[in-house]
């Protein structure tokens, strides 16, 4: 079958990972766009494209490219996304996929309208571990849920110096540490243990100032961490913490499922590994083993005791959109639905971090 033929727009390390993952699944990479010609041109050799173009809309005129891969600051995310969908192109597009939930519902509903595949890389479903424990979630082996908790860490933000478009409100939008990462904790919950967040109740923080590129220091308006409390649709609860300023942890992915008869723990910084909890013993599961479900080996491209990644994960997530897109049913993909899910999510936090008070998130 022909190749699915990629357009990215976004120079940044993302747009690259986007870029390896295409080349991976033996993909082809039309052409590539920044806003800033000289990145342009130097991403037509690092990224192996077959030629640069010199404005977004050059590549929506494009007919030999059939899918857009949106990498740009948040706030143009819904722009591009919704010409993508109007010049018929299926659109991968970067989380958040948009800035309000509004945004988000149009975008939704345009992709649906179009009949085109559009995507969100919430691409921690697509560890082997994950789709192992999903597996035993849904095959009953842990009982009847009764807690859901962990965190998601990062510590890129730490210092007074570190700063970023993402900190500028109007740029990555209201909600930064939540918006940006939350939504991939969430994401993860919910697709592992097939419960919906229905209520919650957080508190949001910034811990500092940060210096601007004159090197004074500012008010920061959007936020570095967040702490929240949640009941599921079924009256399971949880809790969990977001922050992009814990030292220590570059990118400390924590999912617990905690069940009647046994428990599930997933660290994606030790992602070949699933830990399972009982009273009796406590176990690992290492990707690739017989151990494994049946699921997760949809998701081994090497054997066991060869490490796989945050890339490997990608790849995967980038193979799935192209089976979408050649017409194939495909599990687990995560759709514009999760984007503007993610987006709700996100308006609930803020609004329960605003009133200090619980906040019902849409069903």
């Amino acid at each position: 079958m022909e190749p699915v033929r990629s357009a990215i727009i976004g120079g940044g390390f993302i747009g690259h990972v986007h870029a390896r993952a295409v080349l991976a699944n033996a993909g082809r990479l039309v052409t590539v766009y920044d806003a800033k010609p000289e990145v342009s041109q130097a991403l037509v050799s690092t990224l192996r494209a077959d030629r640069v173009v010199a404005s977004y809309e050059s590549v929506l005129a494009d007919a030999d490219v059939n899918l857009v891969h949106v990498c740009t600051p948040n706030h143009l995310h819904f722009p591009m996304a919704m010409a993508a969908i109007d010049a018929g192109k299926h659109v991968i597009c970067e989380k958040p996929l948009a800035v309000t939930s509004d945004e988000a519902r149009a975008l939704r509903d345009a992709a649906d309208a179009a009949g085109v595949v559009a995507a969100v890389p919430f691409v921690y479903r697509f560890y082997a571990s994950i789709r192992d424990a999903r597996a035993r979630v849904t095959g009953n082996e842990l009982g009847d849920l009764r807690l859901l908790h962990g965190h998601y860490l990062q510590d890129w933000l730490l210092g007074e110096s570190d700063n970023n478009w993402r900190v500028e409100p109007q740029l990555g939008g209201a909600s930064r540490a939540f918006g940006d990462i939350g939504v991939h904790w969430c994401d993860l919950l919910e697709f592992v243990s097939g419960q919906r967040i229905a209520r919650l109740n957080a508190r949001a923080a910034t811990t500092q100032r940060r210096k601007n590129a004159a090197g004074e220091l500012v008010d920061v308006a959007t936020e570095d961490l967040v702490s929240f409390i949640f009941e599921t649709e079924s009256g399971v609860v949880g809790n969990a913490v977001v922050s992009q300023v814990s030292a220590g942890r570059p990118n400390e992915v924590v999912l617990n499922i905690d069940g009647a008869r046994s428990a599930i723990s997933f660290n994606q910084m030790m992602p070949d590994s699933l830990w399972i909890g009982a009273r009796a013993q406590n176990s690992i599961v290492w990707r690739g083993t017989s151990a494994a479900s049946t699921a997760a080996q949809a998701y081994v491209n090497i054997p066991s005791g060869h490490p796989q990644g945050y890339q490997d994960a990608f790849n995967f997530f980038y193979r799935d959109v192209c089976l979408a897109i050649q017409g194939e049913n495909v599990d687990g993909l995560p759709t514009f639905e999760d984007g503007l899910r993610a987006a709700q999510l996100t308006e609930a936090v803020m609004k329960s971090a605003a009133t200090r008070d619980w906040q019902e998130v849409p069903a």
